[in-house]
């Protein structure tokens, strides 16, 4: 029987591009969110189902028919640890396309329920985090005994709605890295180096990117960074910025922000996002000093999101994989970025 799988979200600027390339491939994905106002004109122009709830303890009887959710509603932080506990009681596989480190890992603390009910949980099918995490164990397996990993990335792809309320959302907490084992907050715009993306190098600075949580479930290495370029004078106003954070994390400051965005970011279009492709990069160092370094082109970083995405539910809907939470290079292995529309190969120094 072939099998029922459901987009979470699909109104959203993210979820909407995923069900128009889903519907390009021959797939027939359900349309789920929580209003059907907002989900209709998608699913009457492409001639999918709806199906409208909330993401609560009611949840799970709205996925009874469903084997799989691509869940697409963020902020994340918010809607997944909800949509997980429904997916789990319905024996739904699971898959987001978050960023958070939160979210990561409360996704690998489900760990041992989603293995009893014979279902996967994998956060971060997107962007988030395919090429770093596969960059991340392509370097592991070049060089198994590092303890320290530094991965980032370099693109001028624009922002979505939902990307740009989960940053301010993160405003008032800094950024963080992976230490000894443990997650460690650190100051946003304390961490700076320079770094060759694959585009020549720029100054950088470290960011909360959810590799410091996916990174060390994927390949053991207790130490990590990740970074992005970033202008000498964004990283000293970011650390300025730091000092702000209090004030930017409360609701009255949060609401103003995210009223803006909804009034004024929409997404980048189609030109924009095919002409800019994405350098993505990594370093793993040993105790000894050795260093070895992965980079990789990838297309846009929205693309990548609906291509990565898409192309887990294809591979996981037909199979029956054992239950567990992972990660998408512990799913798919390394070489998953490379199969995917718009991805170079592996560059290694």
């Amino acid at each position: 029987m072939k099998k029922k799988w459901m987009i979470y979200g699909a109104s959203g600027y993210t979820g909407d591009l995923i069900a128009h390339e889903a519907v390009k491939r021959g797939m027939s994905p359900v349309l789920g969110g929580r209003s059907e106002e907002n989900l209709l004109p998608l699913a009457i122009k492409l001639k999918l189902e709806v199906r409208e709830f909330p993401i609560n303890a009611d949840a799970s009887k709205f996925l009874e028919d469903i084997d799989l959710v691509l869940h697409c509603a963020g902020p994340f932080s918010n809607t997944s640890a909800p949509m997980i506990e429904a997916c789990i009681a319905a024996k739904t596989h699971y898959l987001d396309i978050t960023g958070e480190i939160a979210v990561f890992e409360h996704t690998q603390a489900k760990n041992r329920l989603a293995e009893e009910h014979g279902v996967v949980l994998c956060s971060g099918v997107g962007f988030d985090v395919i090429p770093t995490d596969c960059i991340a164990l392509k370097l592991k397996e070049l060089m198994p005994d590092a303890n320290r990993l530094s991965l980032g990335f370099d693109s001028d792809s624009g922002i979505s709605p939902g990307t740009m309320k989960t940053m301010i959302q993160g405003l008032g907490s800094g950024s963080a890295v992976r230490q000894n084992g443990a997650l460690t907050p650190v100051p946003l715009g304390s961490q700076r180096r320079i770094i060759d993306f694959g585009r020549g190098a720029r100054p950088a600075m470290g960011i909360p990117w959810g590799d410091v949580s996916t990174a060390f479930h994927t390949t053991g290495i207790p130490n990590i960074s990740t970074y992005i370029p970033m202008p000498k004078h964004r990283i000293l106003g970011a650390r300025l910025l730091a000092g702000f954070g209090p004030v930017l994390a409360t609701s009255f400051m949060q609401k103003k922000l995210t009223d803006w965005v909804d009034r004024n970011v929409s997404g980048p279009d189609e030109t924009l996002r095919s002409n800019a492709p994405a350098f993505v990069w990594g370093e793993a160092q040993n105790p000894a000093g050795q260093v070895k370094t992965v980079r990789i082109q990838t297309a846009n970083v929205y693309d990548l999101t609906v291509y990565g995405s898409l192309a887990v539910v294809e591979k996981l809907l037909p199979n029956n994989h054992k239950g567990g939470s992972f990660t998408p290079a512990g799913l798919f292995g390394s070489h998953f970025i490379e199969e995917l529309p718009g991805s170079g190969k592996f560059q290694i120094d």
